[in-house]
């Protein structure tokens, strides 16, 4: 066989030039690299999206065709702007940000997933399901493997699918992760294995897939079939991975065996924000990828574009203690604003609260709006003090939890009229729109279901009528109602816009429903109808329900929830204070920002002193809290805190405020003086989306 070598022109020299002026030089050293396996090592704040973004671009110039490009990002929202910047920097119009395979590996495996789910058992019109329907499919598994569970104590639904997510994504027993993380069910665990025997089984027999499935079954197909692996392996010619210390081992997994053949991977990463091992991310990951590629070139981002030098002094000086880490410096692009960290003792938990509320407002008076001040803790009910406080000065602020946009039950009601016509055979909408249906309550809803799911095509049978018989004769109109809705969805016309059946949905009697069942029907009749407005952007029902699951189901990183606002009016909220976990502050920044309860016992959290490797991930957590702040932080903690039993017990700072030189920072002295309240001016009323904690950790760090 002769053999031919295309050979690629190089990038022309004005755009090289380009490149030059507008990245600097580790970057560039980035973005222009030659062919073959790249570790970089991105500190907080150094820009390595631009790196990412311009090497995209790089490869693409050198003749690289975007559809050779796998881009795996920790949300599809970071993936769309990196690609629209692509585009402008490339001149590519639409066609790149189509042809690049980009989004988070979840995406990435659906893509695929669709095109050869045959090859591993399933059909290409699999349904994803939620966090809210899976836990629902287990609850139907426990039962169905004849667990009394009112004989002892037996793990909820939520729970053992926790249990069954966290061995897919590490790829551990079930048996060892209930030994490690859940020994309190150790006696059970035969049982609980066979349920994830079952709950795996009906998935594949009803055509689901849940979110960790498109890992598990994206590397099976790797696995087990080698003419797909080949397949991939020869066109993603160049991979890119962010937030490479986030992945976990099934996501590790995926990288080598698709650059087995050409073994150009470029992942990009900090070790030292490595924060989600609770979660099964592996942060060696990018700690051995030197040892899975000896091959691979070391670049470090540690020019740092975010904070101030006083900043990242503390930030550089904290994280040393790690003995687990690639050592780097932060290095400040930013003039000094000669403002050092403020290390506040406070007297008691109120104190701590006061301060912050009368710090912020004239912080707000002095040019730094709400908006771009943050208040961070290690652990939710670290806040409530503070929530009090802020109600009382009347300060609006926002907590960044709360029910997502796509899982509450509206939506999930209409949706799932959706889903049975995308996937005939989808359990789980079946039983909550039939739910729907007037005098078919739960038990009625499982006769219907366990009549017609041995068809070919349930749905065209109760179009037929034939499950007409188990409905109660007190139906009324209602069964027939629903007969004819799902006959008007199916229809041709309709059965490929989603935004047209969302219509349908609304006018057969849905608004009604909510008018009858709920006090805020106008919000949630509008929530829909924006719903309709935003599902008419996508060609197909199935389309559109796959971005929807791959949105709605995105884990511990994503910058917020989808709210109910951006669906329906996509504007700008009013001026807010945001108050958030450490967790869920990762990859946002603020001007101001305020670390709270910074003592030992809180932050770090006792539960994670067991060992020497919780103790790193803690610090690595506080050095995140650090490196969000652009200009002034604040560390405070209480002198004194009342236990469970109303006893006074004095507190340390944090071992991660000692270890660090007292000289990096202002140490402040409180003093109070009575004076007028000072209340904000003009505000709305408080978020009140607080997340409960929860008992058992609440328990853990009070004693």
């Amino acid at each position: 066989m002769k053999r031919y070598v295309i050979k690629r022109g190089e990038a022309a020299p004005e755009r090289l030039a380009r490149f030059r002026s507008e990245l600097n030089d580790e970057q560039f050293a980035v973005a222009t690299a030659t062919p073959g396996a790249a570790l970089v090592i991105a500190g907080a704040g150094s820009g390595k999206t631009r790196a990412i973004t311009y090497r995209v671009a790089y490869l693409i110039e050198q003749g690289i065709a975007p559809a050779r490009i796998m881009l795996a990002t920790f949300t599809n929202r970071a993936a769309r702007e990196m690609l629209r910047r692509v585009e402008a920097l490339t001149g590519g119009g639409d066609n790149i940000s189509r042809r690049v395979w980009g989004g988070t590996f979840h995406r990435i495996g659906n893509l695929i997933l669709r095109r050869h789910a045959a090859s591993i058992g399933f059909e290409s019109n699999y349904t994803i399901l939620d966090s809210e329907d899976a836990r629902d499919l287990v609850a139907t598994c426990v039962d169905e493997a004849g667990v009394d569970t009112r004989a002892r104590r037996f793990p909820k639904a939520e729970i053992l699918l926790d249990i069954i997510s966290f061995a897919t994504n590490t790829d551990r027993p079930i048996g060892e992760v209930i030994a490690r993380r859940y020994p309190q069910f150790e006696l059970l665990s035969s049982q609980i294995e066979r349920i994830d025997r079952i709950y795996h089984e009906r998935k594949r027999e009803r055509n689901l897939m849940d979110y960790d499935d498109l890992l598990l079954n994206w590397k099976r197909l790797l696995m087990e079939r080698p003419e797909v692996a080949n397949l991939y392996a020869e066109q993603f010619e160049h991979i890119l991975v962010d937030e490479f210390q986030d992945t976990n081992k099934l996501q590790s997994e995926i990288v080598d065996l698709l650059a087995v053949r050409h073994r150009n991977v470029t992942v990009v990463g900090d070790d030292a924000q490595a924060i989600f091992a609770w979660r099964g991310a592996e942060w060696t990951n990018i700690y051995e990828f030197p040892k899975r590629y000896p091959e691979a070139r070391t670049f470090r981002l540690e020019i740092n574009y975010r904070s101030t030098p006083e900043i990242l002094s503390v930030a550089n000086a904290s994280i040393l203690s790690n003995r687990k880490q690639f050592p780097k410096t932060l290095r400040a692009a930013r003039a000094s604003m000669n403002l050092s960290p403020a290390l506040v003792p406070c007297r008691d938990a109120e104190q701590q609260a006061t301060f912050i509320a009368a710090r912020i407002l004239e912080l707000r008076d002095e040019g730094a709006p709400l908006e771009e001040t943050a208040v961070l803790y290690r652990s939710h009910y670290h806040s409530l003090e503070l929530q009090l406080e802020l109600t009382r000065r009347g300060i609006p602020y926002r907590i960044r939890s709360g029910v997502r946009f796509f899982e509450q039950a509206h939506v999930k009601d209409v949706i799932s009229y959706l889903r049975i016509i995308a996937n005939a055979r989808d359990e789980l909408a079946w039983k909550r729109v039939l739910r729907l249906v007037p005098q078919v309550g739960q038990a009625t809803a499982n006769r219907i279901w366990e009549s017609i799911r041995a068809a070919d095509d349930p749905l065209a049978l109760v179009r037929r009528g034939e499950a007409d018989q188990i409905v109660v004769a007190r139906r009324g109109t209602g069964w027939a109602s629903f007969r004819e809705l799902l006959e008007n969805l199916a229809k041709d016309e309709n059965r490929n816009s989603p935004a047209r059946q969302i219509e349908i949905i609304l006018a057969s009697g849905y608004e009604d429903y909510l008018t009858n069942n709920y006090e805020n029907a106008e919000a949630r009749l509008e929530d829909l109808r924006g719903l309709a407005r935003y599902s008419a952007r996508y060609s197909s029902t199935e389309e559109f329900l796959a971005e929807l699951a791959l949105l709605a189901t995105e884990n511990f990183n994503e910058p917020r929830a989808v709210a109910g606002e951006d669906v329906v009016m996509g504007g700008e909220e009013d001026e807010l204070l945001t108050l958030t976990s450490v967790h869920q502050a990762k990859g946002l920044e603020w001007k101001v920002v305020f670390i709270i309860w910074a003592a030992d016992g809180k932050f770090p959290s006792p539960r994670s002193l067991r060992d020497a490797e919780g103790e790193e991930e803690e610090r690595r957590l506080w050095y995140v809290a650090l490196t969000r702040a652009r200009d002034q932080l604040y560390i405070t903690y209480p002198l004194m805190v009342s236990d469970y039993t109303r006893q006074t017990v004095l507190q340390r700072p944090s071992r991660f405020i000692t270890e660090t030189p007292p000289a990096l920072y202002d140490v402040w002295q409180l003093e109070e003086e009575t004076i007028a309240p000072r209340a904000f001016d003009s505000v709305p009323a408080p978020d009140t989306e607080a997340e409960e904690m929860e008992d058992e950790e609440a328990n853990e760090l009070i004693n």
